[in-house]
Order: C-alpha cells, then sequence, then structure tokens
C-alpha cells in the first residue's frame, strides 16, 4: 500500500469549473477504487462542489484561479483542498439570516461531520486561503 497518493488541479475561476473540479475528483477517486455510485462518492462530489463555488463566487475577482487537492494519506485519510488567493476567509452566517445563498459551509460542515471528518483553513503563503476537509477512508486502493 502507499503511503501517500496525492492529485491536484488548477482551474480558472469561472463557473464552468465547479463542474470541471467534481468531474477530476469524481474521476481521481475512481482511480483509487472508488465506485462512483459509493454513498461517499455523492458526498465528496457535493463537498467539492460548494467548495469550488465558493472559490469563483466569493473571491470578488481577486483569485483568477482555484486549486483542488486530492491527497490520500496511508490509505486512511482522504483530504480535499480547495486553495484560492483571497484572503478573506469563509464567515459562518447566523442562522437567523433569510437568503436564498451563502450556506455552502454550512453544508461542507453537516456533510463533513455525518462522515466521521473535520474541516480546517489554513492560510497560504500568497496571502490566500485552503480550505481543507479531512474524511476517514476505507476504500481499498487500486495500484
Amino acid at each position: 500500500m502507499a503511503d501517500h497518493q496525492e492529485a491536484s488541479v488548477t482551474l480558472p475561476s469561472d463557473p464552468a469549473s465547479v463542474a470541471a473540479a467534481r468531474r477530476y475528483v469524481a474521476d481521481v477517486l475512481a482511480e483509487w477504487g472508488l465506485p462512483g455510485d459509493a454513498e461517499v462518492a455523492d458526498t465528496v462530489r457535493l463537498i467539492v462542489s460548494e467548495l469550488a463555488t465558493n472559490a469563483v463566487q466569493h473571491t470578488f475577482g481577486q483569485s483568477p484561479t482555484f486549486t483542488v487537492d486530492v491527497l490520500l494519506e496511508r490509505d486512511e485519510h482522504l483530504r480535499l483542498g480547495v486553495t484560492d488567493s483571497h484572503p478573506r476567509w469563509p464567515q459562518r452566517l447566523p442562522a437567523a439570516v433569510q437568503q436564498d445563498n451563502g450556506r455552502g459551509m454550512v453544508i461542507i460542515r453537516c456533510l463533513t461531520a455525518e462522515c466521521g471528518g473535520r474541516l480546517s483553513i489554513t492560510p497560504t503563503e500568497e496571502g490566500g486561503k485552503t480550505v481543507w476537509i479531512s474524511l476517514p477512508w476505507s476504500v481499498p486502493v487500486r495500484k
């Protein structure tokens, strides 16, 4: 078993890139042995969609691209990271706020917790940030 596998893609901050990010991650995970119809595969696709959407919509043109990292550590932990160059970190909205959007991080946190994972945010050297999701991995890895 490999101690570490990784894949990465950088995409333009454009709405069409959300679907490209989702497909990219799904393809990588399929290569690593995760069946596309597995429940966790749907969860991962939704998390990636929400993170990529945030990178496109909430950087206000200050991040021309975003990067999606997929890491498998010791065949035990799947880490997904979405990096953009905007300095503002995601903000939690008060539960009483009524609006049609802005619930992406709530969705991400709930899905991550349901899977037994965790969310973290780290600054980049360039002044942006990476939103990381770490999930347990129980799929035998293909070589």
